[in-house]
């Protein structure tokens, strides 16, 4: 079994695309999409890495459920947190401390916050109106920065 489980949640494909930079940069992990069903035994892994998006201010819900439903386990692991969002400064890292559970924040071995997309061409109709309208965006933005994934995944060797 891999040494490292990545654990996702994402909305338009972002998060999905940093878990694989991730997973590729260890090259012996496996990823599961918490959206899709339920992840390997958490017991066969020695790194957790749990990640997700932040859609509306919020992480998802998917990844919200994984850390309360693990939360005894993930105290036992060598956990790895990240968002993707499009903040940076005190914005992103206070959507990070929202993100994940505060005991789990303060012993997580690794942290990152990676930026993130907005793909209008993903978007329906209200998602777009409600972009442009208040934050003020009118046309696709990526943030998307790989090599800090990469970076990100060099830390997680021990």
């Amino acid at each position: 079994m891999s040494r490292y489980l990545i654990a996702y949640a994402t909305r338009y494909g972002t998060t999905e695309r940093a878990a694989t930079i991730i997973r590729e940069s260890l090259g012996e992990a496996v990823a599961c999409n918490l959206k899709k069903g339920p992840c390997p035994n958490l017991e066969n892994f020695d790194w957790i890495i749990i990640g997700g998006s932040i859609y509306a201010g919020r992480i998802q819900k998917e990844v919200k459920k994984f850390c309360q439903k693990n939360s005894d386990l993930l105290r036992q692991k060598k956990v790895g947190l990240f968002i993707c969002c499009m903040y940076d400064g005190q914005k992103a890292e206070q959507q990070f401390r929202e993100a994940f559970p505060e005991e789990l924040r303060l012993t997580a071995r690794a942290r990152a916050i990676f930026g993130g997309e907005l793909s209008f061409d993903k978007m329906n109709f209200l998602e777009k109106f409600v972009i442009r309208k208040f934050i003020g965006v009118k046309e696709s933005v990526s943030r998307f920065r790989p090599e800090e994934m990469a970076e990100f995944a060099s830390k997680l060797r021990d």
